[in-house]
């Protein structure tokens, strides 16, 4: 199966390792895995900015680059999200204002291949034991793109029960915002860092040593305020963990 890597920008800019665990976890289980050199950014942060107009040429980009591949796989639930909720919404809404069809055309061949990490292993793959292991006291966080929109449920829970030496502890408050929420952490930082505080002292409650979420962004802001808390916690993404072996363990 070929399938094409959506990175996304903050994992590209940020946190590149996450995208070579992706690539290494995919290759180990028999797909071809491309990374298009042409890919740019989903046009999510100017979407949920209320600049609709100016993410269209963005989304026109992602199409024109991805259409071509079997399947898209992404290390990223909220840009996940973007390509499978708030791309029809942008056809729409283009007819609605009487610019014809033409934008929900080009858009409609990527929106039901593009898949988050995990659904694509469980669903499209029929994979749960990845063959991973990671001797440590792990809690997972489910981030609101991945739960809410896409609705990943279980998947990712599954797949870390599989992990050989994994403790996977139950994070209280789990299902609660971290208080990320791209720009809302800007316009709202004091709500934000407050909601952060909370799901660091639930996190640290458990006793893990690591906490997991499928969204690079979260971790992000989880992982500034458990460094200002001075936790001794660290934030690890799920492909990192599902890539790691015995022979090749996560640093």
């Amino acid at each position: 199966m070929r399938v094409a890597l959506f990175l996304t920008c903050v994992n590209d800019t940020l946190y590149p390792d996450t995208g070579r665990a992706v690539v290494k976890l995919l290759t180990r289980l028999g797909v071809d895995v491309d990374f298009p050199m042409g890919q740019t950014c989903c046009g999510q942060a100017h979407y949920n900015t209320g600049y609709r107009h100016e993410a269209e040429p963005l989304a026109r980009k992602f199409s024109d680059v991805f259409r071509e591949y079997e399947a898209i796989v992404t290390p990223s639930g909220s840009c996940g999200a973007m390509v499978r909720e708030l791309y029809p919404r942008m056809g729409e809404r283009a007819r609605a204002e009487g610019r014809g069809d033409t934008l929900a055309r080009t858009l409609a061949p990527v929106v039901p291949k593009t898949y988050e990490l995990t659904e694509f292993l469980v669903d499209v793959l029929g994979v749960t034991d990845v063959g991973a292991y990671y001797p440590h006291k792990v809690t997972y966080h489910p981030t609101c793109h991945g739960l809410r929109g896409l609705g990943l449920g279980e998947r990712p829970r599954r797949l870390l029960q599989a992990v050989k030496g994994l403790e996977l502890v139950e994070l209280p408050g789990a299902e609660e915002c971290c208080g990320f929420g791209g720009t809302f952490a800007m316009k709202n930082s004091d709500v934000s860092a407050a909601m952060g505080a909370d799901k660091v002292r639930n996190a640290e409650s458990t006793g893990a040593e690591v906490l997991c979420a499928a969204d690079n962004s979260c971790l992000m802001h989880i992982g500034g305020t458990m460094a200002r808390l001075r936790t001794g916690m660290r934030p690890v993404h799920i492909a990192e963990i599902l890539a790691s072996t015995e022979e090749e363990p996560l640093g």
